[in-house]
């Protein structure tokens, strides 16, 4: 049977809006990760069969396909083609997905997946909001379909809002949120810490380690927060942070590793991606992770860490709720309401913290779920070697 082996990850420091990496442009950002990444690998970057990249709101230099620049950008040879792939806040672990799936084909040798975004220099939804100012169209994607609209009616498509649907059916109250979200910068600031995060990242000039983690951030700052919607429960504090990164990893088959000489770290066990409500947009990780068990055989008791992002609080609360999953094995360094959610490039970045974690935890199994607009998920599962 084909394999999909993981050979090296790293990622960039995440960056705060408004910090070390904000000036930066997308394209030297994703340069930076992938010149570290052949580096780190030692191949030969001609072998390289292709690169994928996640990034969304592709305007200004996000444009022109990312993946294809950033390889460019990084020096490397022009025979190596890029793609950029869009699936909301998935868009690099679809990234993966796409490369571990060229490899399991047999149709390609040796992909590079990843992903790069900046939200300080284009903010977030700016593609299909202000982009799209100028030609007439300020309503948004949704606005004008007959078949949308006969579908969901005139239901909000916003992600605070399907936040607050799932606090509500799933009783989670703000107290619960902030409680978790304290958990999530403890969390992060004793990885950072301990330099657990050491091995993965690659400093950016002067930023070396990840800017949003809060070392003074409390249950009584965040409880003087104003809601994002009145009467609501959603928080910047119960919110992943707007943050700039990139990520990278090499995917191998069977025939590269013998031919290259390469040593796989991981192999790709299991992946999918599933949908349900776009309204609630949030919930589907927790229909995911049970389609993803059911197709491997397996539990979450076998399964040593899972990294699930931190959208928002109530997302990974549900999804504890749903699962009985245990929190002791679930981002045990904390998620991206501390550590960042630099949208095309999260999902690239929790399987690099997520394969690293393992190897220093010496556990076998890993999973990574996340959720994505438009109501979907997607699902890795890899197995340490």
């Amino acid at each position: 049977m084909a394999e999909a082996y993981v050979v090296e990850a790293v990622r960039a420091p995440v960056g705060r809006r408004g910090g070390g990496l904000a000036g930066v442009h997308p394209a030297d950002l994703g340069a930076h990760v992938l010149h570290a990444l052949v580096e780190r690998a030692g191949i030969d970057p001609a072998a390289v069969d292709d690169v994928v990249f996640g990034c969304l709101d592709a305007v200004g230099p996000q444009a022109g396909d990312i993946a294809r620049t950033a390889w460019l950008a990084a020096g490397l040879p022009e025979e190596v083609p890029g793609v950029t792939v869009d699936r909301q806040c998935g868009s690099s672990q679809q990234a993966v997905h796409f490369a571990a799936q060229a490899v399991l084909s047999g149709t390609q040798d040796l992909v590079v997946a990843g992903g790069v975004q900046n939200m300080s220099m284009i903010p977030i939804a700016f593609a299909s909001r202000r982009a799209a100012e100028p030609l007439g169209l300020t309503e948004g994607p949704f606005a004008g379909s007959r078949g949308w609209r006969a579908r969901y009616g005139d239901a909000p498509v916003d992600q605070f809002h399907g936040a607050e649907l799932i606090a509500r059916k799933w009783g989670i109250t703000r107290r619960d949120q902030e409680e978790y979200a304290l958990r999530s910068h403890r969390r992060a600031v004793r990885a950072i810490d301990e330099g657990r995060f050491l091995r993965e990242t690659v400093p950016y000039g002067e930023v070396a380690t990840d800017e949003g983690p809060r070392r003074d951030t409390s249950l009584e700052k965040m409880a003087a927060l104003a809601p994002v919607v009145a009467g609501g429960t959603i928080t910047a504090a119960c919110s992943s942070q707007v943050s700039d990164g990139a990520a990278a990893l090499l995917l191998a088959g069977e025939r590269a590793v013998r031919v290259h000489g390469l040593t796989p770290r991981a192999r790709i066990h299991h992946l999918s991606a599933r949908g349900e409500d776009p309204i609630r947009m949030l919930s589907a990780p927790i229909p995911a992770t049970a389609h993803a068990l059911k197709r491997t055989g397996m539990s979450l008791d076998a399964v040593d860490l899972v990294e699930i992002n931190e959208a928002f609080a109530p997302v990974v609360l549900a999804w504890l709720k749903e699962t009985g999953a245990d929190p002791a094995r679930v981002n045990v360094n904390g998620g991206a309401i501390a550590l960042g959610h630099p949208l095309g490039a999260t999902g690239a970045r929790l399987m690099t913290t997520l394969l690293h974690e393992l190897e220093r935890t010496g556990g076998r199994f890993g999973l990574q779920v996340m959720c994505e607009g438009g109501g979907q998920a997607n699902v890795t599962i890899i197995e340490r070697l």
